[in-house]
């Protein structure tokens, strides 16, 4: 489907004909991020892509192939996943920058049972509202969209974000605190 279409609206600043956009997009620029889902906050990164493309929106300009849009989205995301792996040090091993948008799904290796339960304890030790998050955004699988799992736990969006972010947090610390550093296990 060509989203292009969309884009003289957009550059005039009609939030419905984006709305419109993101609809055909999203999907599409969420699942090139897939390879980084082992190693940074992707719905993070998705949701400052999208941000990003309505502000530049208005000075894009198409090169007449089709959904011109999207693929800057695509870049957009690509740039700021592979930043924020750099950010947090992550090692080469930890993501394969070459693979983003691959459909395969990363072998997944066999759960070590102490980090497992190492892990467990310290989402027991969360506060109530971040553990909430995280439990929402595990449940789903997915799934959900964080509007609609914030909506379930009667928060705004952004609230709920925080708390998720802060639940992240909080149990990296609770981790490091038994030695455990997540980047390494990551890499294995």
């Amino acid at each position: 489907m060509e989203l292009d279409v969309h884009l003289p609206a957009i550059v005039a600043g009609d939030k419905g004909a984006f709305a419109a956009w993101l609809g055909g997009a999203e999907g599409t620029v969420r699942a090139t991020l897939r390879s980084f889902a082992r190693v940074i906050d992707v719905e993070a990164v998705l949701q400052e892509a999208l941000l990003r493309v309505w502000q530049v929106a208005p000075r894009f300009v198409p090169d007449g192939r089709p959904n011109g849009l999207v693929r800057l989205a695509i870049r957009i995301a690509r740039n700021l996943a592979i930043s924020e792996v750099r950010r947090m040090r992550a090692t080469a091993a930890d993501v394969d920058v070459d693979e983003v948008g691959d459909a395969d799904a990363p072998e997944v290796a066999a759960p070590d049972p102490l980090l497992r339960a190492a892990i467990a304890d310290c989402r027991d030790k969360l506060p109530p509202k971040p553990r909430a998050a995280l439990d929402a955004r595990l449940a789903s699988g997915g799934t959900s969209d964080d509007d609609t799992l914030a909506e379930g736990l009667h928060m705004r969006t952004n609230t709920f974000l925080q708390n998720f972010t802060r639940a992240r947090q909080l149990i990296a610390d609770c981790l490091g605190k038994r030695g455990i550093h997540l980047a390494t296990e990551l890499a294995r």
